[in-house]
């Protein structure tokens, strides 16, 4: 069983035909939409401030979700990939966003649609990250638009997760 824990009083929630692995960590103001995955070791701690996740999103292995006190809650809308062991703190992630894997969004960054993050990018505080765009290095610059296959991509990531989940939630789930 993942450990969920309330804060003052707040417990997590979360919707219908949801993964969440068995050592994931889940504490405090968070909630959690429908379809969604947590992912082995990954920690969704809103115990500072409220962690709110949209549909269809998929947080994978090692991913650290949080937020800052009295000034930055985290807001991850509909069919985000969040990529293994990336760094997530009080920031906005628009919808069919990929994070790469070892990424870092730092507080009141806003990722727009249709936009991905490069494994290992940092993308610094209040940055706006362009609908439609690549962006890597560190600190993360926009380095070019996405293609129709990038695109494409965003849209199925968060369906294969789906299924993947299904395998260990024992629903049955279609691409």
């Amino acid at each position: 069983m993942a450990l969920v824990l309330p804060v003052k009083g707040i417990s997590p929630v979360w919707g219908s035909n949801c993964f969440i692995a068995q050592n994931s960590t889940i504490v405090g103001n968070v909630r959690i939409g429908d379809n969604c995955s947590v992912w082995f070791n990954s920690v969704i701690r809103g115990d500072v401030n409220y962690i709110e996740i949209g549909n269809n999103v998929n947080i994978q292995d090692g991913v650290v979700i949080h937020c800052t006190y009295q000034r930055s809650g985290t807001t991850i809308h509909d069919n985000v990939s969040i990529g293994h062991n990336a760094l997530v703190h009080g920031c906005t992630l628009k919808n069919n966003t990929l994070i790469g894997m070892g990424a870092i969004v730092m507080d009141n960054a806003v990722v727009e649609e249709f936009t991905i993050i490069a494994a290992g990018a940092i993308v610094l505080e209040n940055t706006i990250c362009e609908t439609g765009h690549i962006y890597a290095g560190a600190p993360a610059k926009k380095i070019k638009p996405i293609n129709e296959q990038q695109r494409s991509l965003l849209q199925q990531l968060p369906k294969n997760y789906i299924m993947y989940a299904s395998c260990f939630t024992g629903e049955e789930a279609e691409l």
